[in-house]
């Protein structure tokens, strides 16, 4: 007689482990890149060294409003309904604030506390209004938000005007992280956890307009204590920059012209103000890590640091924008530290700004009101090997130019309303200098990355998870007392687009099957006595990978 155990498709929210439920604290910033994370050095070794750096973290829609009203709901944004950071289409007042991450988070006890950028829009009908779900509400209001210094906020439903000059002490990088520490003060000795979401403005454009600023683009204000921090810092060393070459891109695009050396030189100017704002974002994160530790928290603490999209700088010519699909705009950093989590490690599976309302409600253990459509990050923290098998839907605004398209593990395809196709191979041209939309031997991978993004386009919940058709099996002799005796057959069944099994037994690969049928015998020694972990890591057509688990006890 043979036992056999299964396991096909399954994802969804896993609990945390720990019943205790931690403080959690977000720090956003505001159109920050990727790239740009090499300046931030308090950031990189206070919570990347003692927690795990995301390499590739993305945001589905890469604008200011929708990207934070994705992390307020777990929704793609074809979902939640925000789709502009103003009417008709997107802004506060398009969101249904009665049901986000901050009203789950009072529902379950805990105190929560907004300081800095809500989101946009916010206040220009009411600035008295405080959204449902927050305790503690310290909001700059519209269009003041975009002022460093002469900025107007409400503060639990009064405004206070602050600073008609530019005192240092009026900075709002500055103020808003003295905000933040006064919140993690007052909640640190009270019973019940708190949620603090520190948001603030830099890098992004804002006032005053400074002598030295370029006529062109808009440029952030930097503390004047990183005045000219960066002076002569270059522009990041991107082939993609100033492309001579963009005939294979859309026509907006192709209409761009390329810079000369004085537009060069404004484009220079504004990247090295972006990142001497950073350097008091970089401080303000060390002064919330040291106040935590100060007031006994921080070990039972969990910190989320990220962006709400990425910007670009004169790459594919593109001067000063976001929006667009390509990874300067997409990719953002991700930094997740806190109880549980390994320290100083980096994980490359594809996430997205879905997933981190989903991680937060397994850490807190709150009850969502929304389907949400991205997953847990902890399995990941977890599991450096773990993949969902899913693609990220990447998409913008209605209108002329609206696109849709999948960012999958090694490529972008990209699906224009006017017709117009974009395909990367992202392992060979990390830069997206030649799009292959209209290369025949990518034919059939165009077609079924267009396959999976119609399907995907308007996709909710589980229903955002497509991965590979795929049932792992074992096999084994007759067992006595629900153990084993091996050896094992391990197989994979499924989908013809099934292309490769790696079979592993305790995190160790044993063999790798490249054709049916997917499977290996293990034999008894390769076998523990007691529990073993089987994995089988599957490949697909179309750049997919998804691993599939069981536990075997052995006799």
């Amino acid at each position: 007689m043979v036992a056999i155990l299964t396991i096909g498709p399954a994802h969804g929210h896993v609990r945390a482990a720990s019943p205790e439920r931690p403080n959690i604290v977000v720090i956003t910033t505001d159109d920050q890149t990727f790239e740009s994370m090499k300046v931030m050095e308090r950031t990189n070794r206070l919570l990347g060294g003692q927690g795990v750096t995301f390499d590739n973290s993305f945001v589905s829609f890469s604008l200011c409003c929708p990207s934070r009203a994705t992390f307020l709901t777990g929704q793609y944004a074809h979902n939640h309904g925000v789709r502009g950071n103003g009417p008709p289409d997107g802004g506060y007042y398009k969101l249904d604030s009665t049901n986000t991450l901050a009203v789950w988070f009072q529902r379950a006890g805990y105190t929560t506390t907004l300081v800095g950028k809500y989101l946009n829009r916010y206040g220009t009908r009411d600035p008295l209004e405080i959204p449902p779900g927050w305790n503690d509400w310290h909001a700059t209001i519209d269009p003041s938000t975009y002022q460093y210094y002469h900025y107007t906020y409400n503060e639990n439903g009064h405004l206070v005007f602050r600073c008609p000059t530019d005192a240092p002490e009026c900075y709002s990088t500055d103020l808003f992280a003295r905000k933040a520490r006064e919140a993690i003060r007052a909640r640190a000795t009270e019973a019940q956890p708190f949620f603090i979401w520190f948001a603030v403005l830099a890098p992004h454009a804002g006032g005053p307009t400074e002598p030295d600023d370029p006529p062109y683009p808009p440029t952030p204000a930097p503390a004047q204590r990183h005045h000219d921090h960066f002076v002569g810092t270059n522009l990041p060393a991107d082939p993609s920059f100033n492309e001579v070459d963009v005939s294979d891109k859309p026509l907006p695009i192709r209409r761009l012209p390329r810079f000369d050396a004085e537009g060069v030189g404004w484009l220079r100017e504004n990247y090295q103000q972006e990142l001497e704002t950073l350097l008091a974002v970089d401080e303000a994160v060390q002064s919330i890590v040291e106040t935590l530790r100060d007031t006994g928290v921080l070990e039972r603490t969990l910190i989320v640091f990220t962006s709400d999209n990425g910007f670009f700088h004169g790459e594919h010519r593109i001067p000063n924008e976001k929006i667009l699909p390509y990874e300067p705009s997409i990719r953002v950093p991700l930094i997740i530290s806190g109880p549980g989590i390994p320290h100083g490690v980096h994980r490359s599976q594809l996430v997205a700004n879905i997933d981190l309302a989903p991680t937060i409600v397994e850490a807190a253990h709150l009850t969502p009101g929304r389907t949400m459509d991205g997953h847990s990050l902890y399995p990941i923290l977890r599991d450096p090997g773990k993949e969902y098998g899913r693609d990220i839907v990447i998409e913008n605004g209605p209108g002329a130019t609206h696109f849709s398209g999948l960012r999958t593990r090694h490529f972008l395809y990209v699906e224009y309303d006017d017709g117009e196709r974009e395909l990367y191979d992202l392992a060979r041209d990390p830069y997206q200098l030649e799009s292959l939309h209209a290369d025949p031997a990518y034919a059939s991978l165009r077609a079924e990355l267009a396959t999976r993004l119609a399907a995907l386009r308007d996709c909710s919940g589980d229903g955002c998870t497509l991965p590979p058709d795929a049932v792992f099996t074992v096999r084994s002799p007759r067992a006595h007392g629900g153990c084993r005796r091996g050896p094992l057959t391990l197989q994979v069944t499924g989908a013809p687009s099934l292309t490769q099994v790696a079979f592993m037994v305790g995190g160790l690969t044993i063999a790798t099957a490249k054709r049916p049928p997917f499977q290996v015998l293990v034999p008894r020694g390769r076998l523990v006595h007691g529990a073993n972990r089987l994995r089988a890591s599957i490949s697909a057509t179309g750049d997919q990978l998804v691993t599939r688990d069981l536990k075997v006890r052995v006799c």
